[in-house]
């Protein structure tokens, strides 16, 4: 599957901010699924349950059967399973019910043990008289030894209900929830008949001027919505059969039914196996008459949950669900308040529908920011983020954590470099502060010394003895004495002997200090696009320090791969100071990081500096004769 080109960022801030009309338009929209349950809650459930089933129609058609008989057969196959399934729970919730009375002696024999073992009034002994009440009120109701003397209770005289009002008292609780279930079965066949049409319709509604992404974004949901639900399903059934069979084991009650709802409460996100597991162990506490019945429960949850959890769901799941962790439990919460319980099993589905929507569809790219588990910044937009927080700690934990899936040149390169870049540009606009300024520097050069001691201990070999001696200077702001010491990064793990100095030696004094008669090469970093003439005739000022003395100027750019079209940013580097910084008689001058290493590496002679042009100087007033 190809990858859908990214929206520019323009195009992304402007769609994906949050204004007051769009949040009124959510309001709303969730008002109406709110009031309308009725109505919508049929539909989503209809709606997932055909992309679950569309696999299976679609198998059926390449085994050569009719589109509508594929469409029949999954429906009554799956209708059939969870009718068998409704049947089955519900016979053993009828024997449950049956069997509740003959634990009431246990659970109060133990809950009078552990008061016991407590000592004095508690919990458990308001407990105890809660359930000692609770038995007299059966035992006065129930006929026993004390019937005889029972007072008599008055007789009314009711007449008898003709058949058609116990039919009604019969019927009528029970035609609103076959009605919904008729109308799901009806959804759900019609929906698989009329996939091809929806399709097409749902194209024509989101426009027919990008049908790549539209298809893209048909096939993304089909795929990850029908592949969740049947991994889920596979995964809980794995789940529930060694529940249901070691439940039997153990002893306790109707081990089929707390099996068979296991494999159904594992569809909620998170809660889903702690409250599967609730009701055992209430059972296990009761019919036991110790306490080793829980606690085998116990363990049996606690085992099957780890290797559920970190073998089969690892294994079975090829790639998650594209929603976040913290989305998963919001959306839990907000469907739940929506519809109920089973808003609750449909919300990560219909979640990852909405994030998937977002992802290629502009007008829903709010979606995909809020609830998607991909970053919504680049490497160097958080990086600089972190730089402009101040926090030393987050920002050395980013670079580490970047570190670890790419070189410290890449990382200069990609991350570092373009993360200045944003901060200059940030400069040039007004919007960063003098104080904020050198915070950020302060930061980044405490960055670049980490960087430097971890690949200080990652290299273990001896080096070479270096071959050039190479100075970088900022060039005119703090910030410049970060791109200057990243450079003298890179240069030194190429094998040069490098030092860094700040732009505050840029003085007659300061260069004097220097000793350049010991260097080999001279390297000014600038992240402006268009450093001042002012600036660049340090070309002069350093060359003439020392003869056959090189001097090279870094202009830095964002790279290409790195620029989103139309997207507002650092400003590219301005040729003509490129040529004025070569007509002063820089050696060499580059705008990427590999360029500047190259050049400065190469072991070839100074460019004489060129000759100038003598200033003129105001001539003396003649004297008037």
């Amino acid at each position: 599957m190809s990858e859908t080109p990214p929206l520019t960022e323009s195009a992304s801030s402007s769609v994906g901010r949050i204004t007051l009309p769009r949040m009124a338009t959510i309001v709303a929209v969730a008002a109406v699924l709110y009031v309308a349950q009725d109505v919508f809650l049929p539909i989503a459930v209809a709606m997932l349950i055909a992309f679950a089933l569309s696999p299976l129609v679609s198998g059926a058609r390449r085994m050569g059967l009719p589109m509508l008989t594929s469409v029949l057969l999954a429906t009554a196959l799956a209708f059939f399973v969870i009718g068998l399934f409704s049947l089955v729970v519900f016979y053993q919730l009828a024997d449950l019910a049956v069997k509740l009375p003959s634990f009431q002696a246990n659970i109060i024999s133990k809950l009078d043990a552990i008061q016991s073992a407590s000592g004095e009034a508690s919990l458990m002994s308001r407990l105890m008289e809660m359930a000692a009440s609770i038995n007299s009120e059966i035992s006065g109701v129930l006929p026993g030894e004390g019937a005889a003397t029972a007072q008599p209770m008055p007789v009314q005289v009711v007449q008898p209900s003709n058949p058609l009002e116990i039919l009604q008292s019969l019927v009528v609780p029970l035609v609103s929830p076959i009605a919904t279930t008729g109308l799901v079965i009806v959804l759900v066949i019609f929906m698989l008949l009329e996939r091809d049409r929806l399709r097409d319709r749902f194209i024509r509604l989101v426009g027919t001027a990008d049908l790549h992404r539209t298809t893209q974004v048909l096939e993304e949901a089909g795929g990850r919505v029908g592949s969740y639900l049947l991994m889920q399903l596979l995964v809980n059934a794995i789940y529930a059969l060694p529940i249901g069979i070691g439940l039997w084991l153990i002893g306790v009650p109707n081990a089929a039914l707390w099996g068979l709802l296991t494999l159904v409460l594992r569809f909620v996100p998170y809660i889903g196996s702690v409250l599967a597991a609730a009701f055992p162990l209430f059972l296990a506490f009761a019919v036991s008459s110790d306490w080793s019945a829980v606690l085998y429960t116990a363990a049996l949850f606690a085992v099957v949950e780890l290797i559920t959890s970190n073998i089969i769901e690892p294994w079975l799941y090829g790639a998650n669900t594209g929603v976040s962790s913290l989305a998963i439990i919001v959306s839990a919460i907000f469907w739940t308040f929506l519809w109920g319980p089973l808003g609750l099993v449909l919300s990560t589905p219909l979640t990852v529908c909405l994030v998937v929507l977002g992802r290629h569809i502009p007008q829903f790219e709010l979606f995909d920011i809020l609830f998607g588990d991909e970053p919504v910044l680049a490497s160097h937009q958080r990086f600089y983020q972190r730089l402009l927080s101040g926090d030393r700690i987050e920002a050395a934990s980013r670079a580490e954590e970047l570190l670890e899936d790419m070189t410290a040149a890449e990382f200069h390169r990609d991350v570092a470099l373009p993360a200045l870049l944003m901060a200059q540009d940030d400069r040039d606009r007004g919007v960063l502060s003098p104080g904020q300024e050198s915070r950020l520097a302060g930061v980044g050069m405490a960055v670049v010394s980490d960087i430097a001691a971890l690949l200080a201990e990652d290299s273990g070999e001896a080096r070479a003895e270096p071959q050039l001696r190479i100075t970088c200077l900022g060039g005119r702001w703090p910030i410049d004495d970060v791109s200057a010491a990243i450079l003298a990064q890179s240069l030194q793990e190429e094998g040069a002997e490098v030092r860094h100095r700040s732009y505050m030696d840029l003085t007659p004094g300061g260069l004097a200090a220097l000793n350049l008669t010991e260097t080999d090469c001279v390297i000014l970093c600038f992240l402006d696009s268009t450093p001042t003439r002012a600036s660049l005739l340090h070309i002069r000022r350093i060359k003439r320090l020392s003869e056959g003395l090189r001097l090279g100027i870094v202009i830095w750019q964002m790279p290409k791969d790195l620029i989103l079209e139309g997207a507002a940013g650092p400003a590219p580097v301005d040729p003509a100071k490129l040529a004025e910084a070569r007509s002063l008689g820089a050696d060499f001058v580059e705008t990427s990081l590999e360029g500047a290493v190259e050049a400065a590496l190469q072991d070839v002679p100074a460019l004489p500096l060129p000759e100038t042009q003598p200033r003129k100087r105001a001539s003396r007033p003649r004297s008037a004769a």
